[in-house]
């Protein structure tokens, strides 16, 4: 398993231009705040940097999971549930999906209920996952997965799981599919990913 590069978590910051004005950015608490921002000492303006959202889902057929191995950093050559950064003007649903056809290049999806909703605050994250019932099998990986597979429930391979959040995610669905009912998992994770 690879280790965890500081460099993705939490994002560094990526501006220091004003985007209205184009003058420098000074890290400072504006009026009225209680939190260090960039903000334009010539205009006023405050540029936030907000946590991200990573959507998914729990891909089942017939008994077994689909995992995507990670192509890209960070964790690359690990197993992981299909998922991403949610896009600009997208539903979460939507970008669940979105993620599931380019990771796994899955298109035969039925989408089910919210399952997992996680806080990483120290990545800056909200993780998001949705349950989801294969009805066309075939797979056909993005460039952004080195290969996707179905896994039965007795085969995952724990030790080489690309996040907490994946490996949490999935040991909740055994233990809700073991009892026949699925509860939606709500839960802040404050280690490194």
């Amino acid at each position: 398993m690879t280790k965890p590069s500081e460099f993705y978590f939490p994002c560094p910051r990526t501006i220091t231009y004003c985007t209205q004005c184009a003058n420098p950015l000074a890290r400072i608490i504006p009026p009225d705040d209680n939190r260090v921002r960039d903000v334009c000492l010539q205009c006023g303006a405050v540029h936030y940097q907000n946590p991200r959202n990573v959507v998914g889902i729990v891909p089942i057929w017939e008994n077994k999971i689909l995992l995507c191995k990670r192509a890209i950093e960070p964790r690359a050559n690990t197993w992981t549930l299909p998922a991403g950064f949610m896009e600009l003007k997208e539903s979460t649903s939507e970008g669940a999906l979105r993620e599931a056809d380019e990771e796994a290049g899955i298109a035969g999806v039925e989408l089910g209920q919210l399952f997992t909703l996680i806080d990483v605050p120290n990545a800056g994250q909200v993780h998001i996952y949705y349950l989801a019932k294969v009805t066309d099998p075939a797979l056909n990986p993005g460039p952004e997965s080195l290969e996707a597979a179905y896994f039965e429930f007795d085969a995952i391979p724990w030790d080489n799981l690309s996040f907490r959040t994946v490996s949490s995610t999935i040991e909740h669905f055994l233990a809700d599919h073991q009892r026949g009912q699925f509860d939606i998992h709500y839960y802040s994770l404050n280690e490194n990913l």
